[in-house]
């Protein structure tokens, strides 16, 4: 987190007459959150970077994104743009994950260094809407857009184990082809169908459109994104929001549309594994729970594990062929892409909550110390089905910024194409989403 206020201080301090870098909020633990503004033009373009905690490359993609605007007019004065690039929505829990941001850059040291807030503290979302949020960063985000009225945003995501994807509030056509040549001329994997976007429209190859929000359950809003959101708010605007996921270890079937003998065998397997693996996690739990009273803030690691703990039954659920016709949702038809990125996910809840019973733990000291082997196994067990089992390989920081910085520039001259068609058409928006209140249903 220093070390990139520090290069956007020193690329603002280079660059004086076109560059400048403002704190524009505080972070609950009283972190400056950072915007470094690039070129004078009358409309703006919003980057947003580290909405999650574990997903640092956005802060990269975003100087990078700096730099290539201040070399290039054809980003700034040609196109008579203003960028402005929040350089972390969530610092406090950036810093969280620095124990494996250092390196070695394996999965195990990833995971058992893992952090990412519980949902309802994480603050590109809006469970009681816009009027209610009280997480100091998820009002400098909605004071942002609320002063820039940008015609362009773009929150920066990145996918731990999988492939590339864009999310996207209206359709940009052209999008998708895009994408593939940035994706090919980088060698990365693009995810043609992950979880996130299972029953989502799609727009072309690993190209989706994020529904409006809808009234749901808690679990529905943390597994598919159905809460009124900060991607959304702008929107009365005319802003069109571009969600950009970027893959930290690529996993090549991700992108592979052959189908498959027998797909009901393969989400029994997966299904029967989640469930597995979680009844053995809430064991884990129930050890290392009554240990944690003198554990400085064990509350903000137990919220994302009682997050991952309730939605990884209804998973199991949801994809288990047997239980469909029993009040479950239809699957969409599965190929060895889409059932690659469903065992990839719920091995993820599975390590994700493994991780940060780990550190709870090492945390409680002796008291529970006997949960640590068991835990050990585990991520070692589960890291080595990543690695041998879907062939996950890391990709560099550097490949991993290039692509994303790439993506994001193509939707930005869409995005600026489709608003000048529908200035010119006279088309009206349809206006901000109503606040999804569902946790408290």
């Amino acid at each position: 987190m220093d070390e990139l206020g520090a290069r956007a201080a020193a690329l603002a301090a280079g660059h004086p007459r076109d560059a400048r870098l403002r704190r524009v909020g505080t972070s609950r633990g009283g972190t400056p959150l950072w915007l470094l503004s690039v070129g004078h033009g009358s409309r703006h373009a919003l980057v947003v970077a580290g909405p999650h905690a574990n997903e640092p490359v956005g802060g990269a993609t975003a100087l990078r994104l700096a730099e290539r605007a201040l070399a290039d007019p054809r980003f700034v004065r040609d196109a008579d743009t203003t960028w402005n690039l929040l350089l972390c929505l969530d610092p406090d829990g950036a810093r969280r994950n620095e124990g494996w941001l250092s390196g070695p850059y394996t999965l195990g040291r990833y995971f058992r260094n893992f952090f990412r807030p519980g949902f309802l503290e994480q603050p590109e979302w809006l469970p009681d809407g816009a009027d209610h949020a009280a997480l100091p960063e998820t009002r400098t985000l909605l004071d942002l857009q609320d002063e820039l009225r940008p015609f362009f945003q773009c929150s920066l995501h990145g996918v731990d184990v999988g492939g590339g994807f864009v999310e996207l509030t209206h359709d940009l056509p052209g999008m998708a082809q895009r994408l593939a040549h940035a994706a090919a001329r980088l060698g990365i994997p693009r995810e043609l169908g992950p979880y996130d976007t299972l029953y989502w429209p799609l727009l072309g190859p690993a190209v989706y459109r994020i529904p409006p929000p809808r009234r749901g359950d808690l679990a529905a809003a943390i597994t598919e994104a159905a809460v009124e959101s900060t991607w959304f708010h702008p929107h009365r605007y005319g802003t069109v929001t571009a969600v950009v996921e970027a893959p930290m270890w690529g996993v090549a079937a991700v992108e592979d549309p052959s189908p498959l003998a027998d797909p009901d065998a393969v989400l029994r397997t997966v299904s029967g594994t989640l469930r597995r693996d979680t009844r053995l996690l809430e064991g884990l739990l129930a050890r290392v729970r009554p240990h944690l009273d003198a554990v400085p803030d064990a509350a903000r690691l137990l919220a994302p594990v009682d997050d991952y703990l309730l939605v990884g039954p209804g998973l199991a659920d949801s994809w288990d062929p047997d239980l469909h016709g029993a009040g479950q949702r239809p699957l969409p038809p599965l190929d060895t892409a889409r059932l690659t990125a469903l065992g990839i996910s719920g091995r993820r809840v599975a390590l994700r909550t493994a991780g940060l019973l780990h550190q709870l733990a090492r945390a409680a000291g002796r008291a529970a110390a006997d949960a640590l082997p068991e835990l050990d196994r585990l991520i070692d067990a589960w890291c080595a089905d990543y690695h041998d089992g879907y062939g996950a390989r890391w990709i560099p920081v550097a490949r991993q910024a290039e692509y994303q910085a790439r993506v994001v520039l193509a939707a930005f001259e869409l995005a600026g194409q489709y608003t000048a068609v529908r200035s010119h058409s006279g088309e009206k928006d349809w206006g901000s989403a109503p606040a999804v209140p569902m946790h408290r249903e």
